[in-house]
């Protein structure tokens, strides 16, 4: 018997310290223990409950315009001015500005500043008005500040003035949903949205400017980085140092002369097809590009090779969601459109209610029909209404047989030549 309850002491002693009441302290700490983790746990479940991001509220839904390359255009007012302006939506654009004529128009004074932009053509200082507002269709946004910029450039190209460009500044603060088949904008509070089936969500590096992988393809296949630019009327951008430092293309493309305009100026360009571009699932073969050497190095090369210009991204219907740093895509009616392979060789501008001819590449079409720059357009193909949209759009068809009469020096001239393809 005594060996017996020693046995026991000792069984004790091993499991609870000296006495039976070890056994059940030590199992009641394990069950407190448990209670306190269970209690954590469901605290910090109904703590994630109240902190739930709120669904995205739709603010406002208005109608855009479409510019050449599928570049949008919103109308809105500034202060308290009642004029309505032109604004082209750029995801390219890291603030929001006015162009210096409407700034004038206005009678305000902006506020120098030593902050400079970057364009395509140059480097310049900007002014700011401070601390300002924008009303779009529904919506009223306040304390922006617009730098001043100067954009005659913009508004000859598209033949409609341009008043101002809408970036970052506002981009971030909603989230934005582009619908090209409707032309219509909506805008949402931040918040948790549901995409739409069909699509891919797409998570570009944001710091002001988004920055999307894609893969292209041509004599190489290249992996990169480019700039996710809906204000650039155009399928992608190249720099030079990049073709040359990857030997992308084919040796057999042939580039032909351009010349584009962008914030900054007018600037020469090469333009050609390259064989595929690869974005997410999404695969386009046969890409009319432009290649330009960067000498102010818009495109940060190495770190990028370029921009995706909405010539292409106009094909989807595109969600803009800045908070998140997600971008969704979902393909739309325009997704099979064709390509724009055609090549006359002269630019367009609408200058002082005139469509007048601007640059005129060497050895194209129109240069060999005898146009010239400065040349004023009275009619293309019997259109003589001084459209400049309808005058473009006549310019883009590969094959077709062009009948233009232009003034020169006050003698009116007709020119013949055929669209030729670069594809």
């Amino acid at each position: 018997m005594q060996a017996t309850h020693d046995n026991l002491r000792s069984h004790i002693k091993s499991t609870g310290g000296g006495n039976i009441f070890g056994i059940i302290k030590r199992r009641s700490v394990n069950a407190f223990f448990l209670f306190v983790i269970i209690l954590i746990t469901s605290t910090n479940l109904r703590a994630q409950e109240q902190f739930v991001e709120p669904p995205a509220r739709l603010l406002t839904t208005f109608p855009f315009k479409q510019l050449s390359g599928g570049v949008i255009l919103l109308k809105g007012l500034f202060a308290n001015f009642p004029d309505t302006l032109n604004f082209i939506l750029d995801t390219g654009s890291g603030g929001i500005s006015l162009d210096s004529a409407t700034v004038d128009h206005f009678g305000v004074v902006p506020t120098p500043s030593e902050m400079t932009i970057l364009g395509i053509a140059g480097i310049r200082k900007v002014s700011f008005l401070y601390n300002q507002k924008l009303k779009l269709p529904g919506l009223t946004v306040d304390s922006l500040n617009f730098h001043i910029n100067d954009y005659e450039i913009l508004s000859s190209v598209y033949g409609i003035k341009i008043d101002g460009i809408i970036g970052y500044s506002l981009l971030n603060r909603y989230i934005f949903r582009l619908d090209y088949d409707s032309s219509k904008a909506h805008i949402y509070t931040n918040g948790r949205m549901k995409y739409p089936r069909g699509g891919w969500l797409y998570e570009p590096i944001l710091r002001t400017l988004p920055v999307q992988e894609a893969r292209i393809k041509d004599a190489v296949t290249i992996n990169s980085r480019f700039l996710f630019d809906i204000g650039a009327g155009l399928c992608m951008l190249l720099s030079s140092d990049f073709i040359a430092d990857s030997n992308f293309l084919n040796k057999k493309r042939i580039l032909y002369s351009k010349e584009a305009e962008g914030v900054g100026g007018k600037i020469d360009m090469k333009m050609t097809v390259i064989k595929e571009i690869k974005l997410g699932p999404y695969r386009f073969r046969n890409v009319p590009v432009f290649i330009f050497d960067d000498n102010y190095n818009i495109t940060q090369y190495p770190y990028l090779g370029g921009l995706i210009g909405n010539d292409l991204l106009r094909r989807f219907n595109i969600i803009l969601n800045y908070a998140r740093k997600e971008f969704y895509l979902t393909p739309n009616s325009h997704y099979n459109d064709l390509f724009d392979y055609a090549y006359a060789g002269i630019e367009l501008y609408f200058i002082d209610g005139k469509v007048v001819l601007g640059d005129v590449a060497v050895g194209s079409p129109a240069e060999l029909a005898g146009l010239m720059e400065g040349d004023v357009v009275i009619g293309i193909n019997n259109n003589i209404t001084q459209n400049l949209q309808q005058y473009k759009q006549a310019l883009q068809v590969p094959g077709e047989k062009i009948k233009m009469i232009v003034s020169r020096q006050g003698d009116l001239m007709q020119f013949e030549f055929k669209i030729k393809s670069i594809f």
